[in-house]
């Protein structure tokens, strides 16, 4: 399937689920107060454009996240690596890892907030904590799959372990730590809007969400700052996923060749 196929598919199940959820509303299916059509939803997200206030707490998020996904990146890649290289750490810290990666981050908000107070620190401090997971694993998964071979070569020539670092390892995880930087960037971004309901002060996009949420007739700003967070998740994946395929185009597979083509290399 190509891009333009995948693209013109992604928007003909857009414009389905907003024909179906338009149609529920009209039709009295379900109170207006509940679900109101998905045309005034997308209107009122798109007044918010010019809102100062509404993009100032959108900063506020937008920022927050960018903290703290870079912060995870910074501590997960080399610790990947090093858990990666060097066995007997990993076997080390392999039982503190497991007993902290399913601690949820939402859980532990009343202990940073306690700790750290109330305010960017604590958001930041959650957000790199839900996002280490993905770049630090991934980062040891794709030090795994490194080619012996090539690391062999290196080492036959006389290359020490940082030049094998280097110019091996480190280009063979690249596509393995791209991937997890992309779901760490969702993760991100979730535990951003998250922190922000939960907490219920200060400046964001999840303290629209939850003020919304406590108006009298609030499901529509409701719905329209959940369309700004499900675009701005759509936003953030394509700038990283056409990051990934220029930087990393050698890493790419090569396209299918035609059917007739196929055929006749089998043949």
């Amino acid at each position: 399937m190509t891009r333009r196929q995948e693209l013109l598919l992604g928007m003909l199940g857009a414009a389905a689920a907003f024909g179906v959820c338009e149609a529920v509303a009209r039709a009295g299916i379900v109170r207006r107060s509940y679900l109101p059509p998905a045309s005034d939803v997308l209107a009122r997200a798109a007044r918010l454009a010019g809102d100062p206030a509404f993009l100032d707490g959108l900063g506020v998020t937008l920022r927050a996240w960018a903290l703290g996904l870079g912060l995870a990146c910074a501590i997960a890649v080399p610790l990947g690596l090093l858990l990666g290289a060097v066995p007997v750490v990993e076997a080390a810290a392999r039982a503190v890892i497991e007993f902290l990666r399913p601690l949820p981050s939402v859980a532990l908000i009343p202990l940073v907030s306690l700790l750290l107070g109330s305010g960017t620190g604590t958001e930041v401090t959650l957000i790199a904590y839900a996002s280490l997971w993905p770049v630090l694993f991934n980062t040891v998964y794709g030090l795994g799959e490194t080619d012996p071979l090539a690391k062999d070569t290196l080492r036959a020539f006389g290359f020490g372990r940082l030049a094998v670092l280097r110019r091996v390892e480190l280009p063979a995880t690249a596509p393995f730590i791209a991937a997890g930087v992309r779901i760490s960037a969702a993760v991100a971004l979730i535990l951003a809007v998250a922190t922000e309901i939960l907490s219920g002060f200060g400046q964001g996009l999840g303290i629209f969400i939850a003020q919304a949420e406590t108006a009298t007739d609030g499901t529509r700003d409701v719905l329209a700052g959940v369309v700004w967070a499900g675009g701005l998740g759509l936003v953030i994946n394509g700038v990283l996923v056409g990051a990934e395929r220029r930087l990393l185009a050698w890493a790419q597979e090569p396209p299918d060749m035609p059917g007739r083509l196929r055929q006749g290399a089998r043949r």
